[in-house]
């Protein structure tokens, strides 16, 4: 793993304290002594950099908790302002939420909230939900029961059968995934099985259907690994949190995964975390020697870039692909692999609009 920018670097540290009692206090000393350290600007950067990663709630917390015990410098005090607009924000999106929920099953709409509530107490950008309604019969509800505009669907999103709402008064899109998964919509097999194997989370007042942990790795993988080629702080601090509070079922993710095509990049993704973890722990995740067998690279291969961890996408992420379609056509799923193969042109098109208009909005 290559240097991170600063203020990734402290904000892993605050989310992946040693075990060991005497460098974990010596880890918050520092700390205290770096962040007092920061001026406006470092701060600010700090803050930003927590809301894209989506860690502001923990990574505040950690830090108000490192500061504890010090005079109240200006930095709790923003610290404290940041964390309380963060969590109005949250209690207002969780509210709408549940609200949409509520309507999806009181109408027969078989639903669930992916993606989006992993990172509690955080919260993402936006609101992601899968269903195996109609696509019509959603455009009307939500358009119907909450003023709901259908932003324009990309390529990508016409592949992937999603739709994004806009609602009037909330910054966030609701993005629905309908019958599919997969950047090309190749996942199919995997996507019906979500409903059946659900459960119920508690987020705010209410109660929510989300994904079982193995399928919440799995949609994690095909974002990460197939799709972005990056991954935010919070994505390895859900995945740790989630083996070591929830526990793993690997046999079963990797039967899941394997049927998926996409085994080599659930074990890659494992790996990759459990070498994050490590790098600021000094310990990293209890995986399987078949876990590891099947990973393909490590955290040797992420680099901050951009506000994020960065996977290289030339030869890594282009040999998971490359996998993930040879299995595919080795299996004789021809649907599964013509949509599969539908990738590099979109890629080519998304890197070309970007070169030629600074963006590849409507592409990707």
């Amino acid at each position: 793993m290559g240097p991170v920018n600063k203020s990734m670097d402290i904000l892993s540290r605050l989310l992946f304290q040693p075990d060991c009692h005497e460098a974990g206090a010596r880890q918050t000393e520092l700390l205290a002594e770096e962040i007092l350290d920061l001026g406006q600007e470092e701060f600010r950067d700090l803050v930003s950099m927590a809301s894209s990663n989506h860690v502001i709630v923990r990574g505040l917390e950690a830090l108000l908790q490192v500061l504890r015990g010090n005079p109240e410098p200006w930095q709790s005090g923003w610290a404290q302002a940041a964390l309380e607009a963060e969590r109005a924000r949250i209690a207002k999106v969780l509210s709408l939420l549940a609200d949409i929920c509520r309507e999806f099953d009181a109408s027969g709409y078989g639903a669930m909230v992916i993606k989006s509530l992993d990172h509690l107490p955080d919260l993402g950008s936006d609101l992601d939900l899968y269903t195996d309604a109609d696509p019509e019969d959603i455009r009307m509800l939500m358009k119907r029961r909450f003023g709901a505009k259908l932003a324009p669907p990309s390529w990508g999103d016409r592949l992937a059968c999603k739709w994004n709402f806009l609602i009037p008064g909330l910054p966030e899109a609701v993005e629905v995934h309908v019958g599919r998964l997969g950047q090309t919509g190749e996942q199919v097999t995997l996507a019906a099985s979500l409903l059946h194997r659900r459960r119920a989370a508690i987020a705010g007042d209410a109660v929510f259907p989300v994904a079982s942990v193995t399928d919440r790795i799995l949609i994690s993988v095909l974002q990460r690994m197939y799709r972005h080629f990056y991954f935010r702080l919070c994505d390895m601090v859900d995945c740790v949190t989630l083996a070591e509070k929830e526990g793993i079922d690997y046999l079963e993710l990797r039967s899941t995964a394997s049927a998926a095509d996409i085994w080599e990049g659930a074990a890659t993704c494992m790996v990759i975390v459990s070498d994050y973890a490590n790098q600021y722990r000094g310990r990293g995740l209890d995986l399987p020697g078949f876990v590891k067998a099947a990973a393909r690279f490590g955290g040797d291969a992420v680099s901050y870039g951009r506000e994020f961890l960065r996977v290289r996408l030339m030869p890594q992420c282009a040999c998971l692909y490359t996998l993930q379609l040879a299995a595919a056509l080795r299996r004789r799923r021809l649907k599964r692999s013509a949509r599969l193969g539908m990738l590099p042109l979109l890629a080519t098109a998304a890197a070309i609009g970007k070169k030629v208009t600074g963006s590849d909005k409507g592409i990707w």
